[in-house]
């Protein structure tokens, strides 16, 4: 369980992530949804301890972010920003190996290779082992990306707005792709998003904020209903039940 406890985060005077306490259980999907400045990422890099909290707490499965050794926590939980930029030029081999440092420091392993292979294949990627990167399209790239934390062999993954970029084909795709490293693997995924009805149809749980603080947590059950998307966004949103999913419309 990933337990967040009283998280604060300021910038210049400004808070931007105020006073959030939340759990997440292990396994699932869980999605942190909310409008643009919420605190959404902040709140994802803090966890991950990418940022430091001004105040709080957080510890996963026990372990305090900021107190366990980065290789500890590096085994146990994976991270993948929105701003993947690479400085060199790499395979999509090398790149997923990446993903294996906190286990190797370097020196690659049988078990390393193993690993790598395994997440290559499960993202479809093997044909594609040994093209560069920046040859990719934008699917394939996010994919490689994902395999990458997918070899780290954690058992959480954090995805700070993994759809960025993509089309909703290769959106789907990438969801699809993210409940089956739940229930086919067993891991456990937390993603920043900004589609509600991506967020409500694989799901598991959502956390939702606005102006930094956290307003409501639960299945998408409890989320997706209009008094609540109100609260949230400030705007009118019609449910409609679709093949047991609930689909917010927005957009009149």
């Amino acid at each position: 369980m990933i337990s967040v406890n009283g998280v604060t985060k300021k910038y210049a005077g400004t808070t931007v992530v105020d006073e959030v306490s939340c759990h997440i259980k292990e396994g699932g999907v869980t999605s942190i949804i909310g409008p643009n400045g919420a605190g959404k990422s902040t709140l994802l890099s803090m966890i991950s301890r990418l940022l430091p909290a001004d105040a709080g707490t957080v510890t996963v499965d026990g372990l305090d972010v900021v107190k366990t050794p980065g290789k500890d926590l590096a085994r146990k939980m994976a991270i993948l920003r929105q701003d993947n930029h690479l400085t060199v030029r790499l395979t999509v081999r090398d790149l997923v190996g990446f993903g294996r440092y906190p286990h190797n420091g370097g020196r690659p392993t049988s078990v390393c290779r193993e690993k790598i292979e395994q997440s290559l294949a499960f993202l479809d990627l093997s044909d594609l082992a040994d093209r560069f990167v920046d040859e990719l399209s934008g699917g394939q790239r996010q994919r490689a990306f994902i395999a990458m934390v997918l070899a780290q062999d954690t058992d959480y993954l954090l995805l700070d707005e993994p759809l960025n970029n993509l089309d909703m084909k290769h959106s789907v795709e990438m969801m699809r792709l993210l409940r089956r490293l739940t229930d086919e693997l067993g891991k456990t995924v937390v993603l920043v998003i900004h589609d509600i009805n991506f967020a409500s149809c694989y799901s598991d749980d959502i956390i939702a904020m606005a102006n930094g603080r956290l307003l409501h947590q639960g299945p998408p059950s409890m989320i997706m209903r209009p008094e609540v998307l109100k609260d949230i966004y400030e705007i009118d949103i019609r449910i409609e039940e679709i093949e047991g999913n609930r689909i917010g419309v927005y957009f009149a």
